[in-house]
Order: C-alpha cells, then sequence, then structure tokens
C-alpha cells in the first residue's frame, strides 16, 4: 500500500521541481542573469514561450512563468537596454513549439 502513496507523490515532486520560475528585478545587482529582449529570432540565444501556469514551466527549455515573488523564482532575471549589457539574448514567441535554445553555450545561465 506505501508504494501506491509514494509513485504519486513522487510524481509530483519531480514535476513541481522542473518548473522554469522567474522573476523580474528591479535593480541589476539583483539578478542572476541580465537579459535583452532582441527584435529578431535570428539574433537570439533563447526563445522563450510566457506560460499562464506554472504547472506548465519547462527547467530550461524556454518555457517560463513568471512568478509575483522573488522567493519563488529559480531564476531572478533583469532587463537590460542594450544586447551588450546582457548575459542572455531572448526572442518572445507566439507558440510553445516554437521555444528552445538556439545557443546551447549559454544553458548554464539558467541552471
Amino acid at each position: 500500500m506505501k508504494q501506491f502513496i509514494f509513485l504519486p507523490l513522487s510524481i509530483f515532486i519531480f514535476f513541481q521541481a522542473q518548473s522554469q520560475k522567474v522573476y523580474s528585478v528591479d535593480y541589476s545587482s539583483q539578478a542572476d542573469v541580465k537579459v535583452y529582449v532582441v527584435d529578431y529570432e535570428s539574433q537570439a540565444d533563447l526563445k522563450v514561450y510566457k506560460e499562464d501556469y506554472s504547472s506548465q514551466a519547462g527547467k530550461n527549455d524556454g518555457h517560463w512563468y513568471f512568478v509575483d515573488y522573488s522567493s519563488q523564482a529559480d531564476k531572478k532575471i533583469y532587463f537590460v537596454d542594450y544586447s551588450s549589457q546582457a548575459d542572455l539574448k531572448i526572442y518572445f514567441v507566439d507558440y510553445k513549439s516554437q521555444a528552445g535554445w538556439k545557443n546551447s553555450s549559454k544553458k548554464q545561465l539558467m541552471y
């Protein structure tokens, strides 16, 4: 009987741990990653899809959920004004299937 309780609980914990929750901070000194939003997909390191629910976000695959409080976030980001200031360049996409890394060498920034 304990196995039947443990399995669903394990699955729930696994999926909770997989979410990529981000929080946009007010100052660059508070950020884990400085982000610049590019105008064209070809300029991006990461194509990002904004999820409506935290349960839909992926760990490091471009599916982001913006949380209301910094304590809820996996990563704190700061949106910079110039691409030269950025650690990561992103492009917001309209469809989930479009999200993902274009420059895999930057993946470690979001772990």
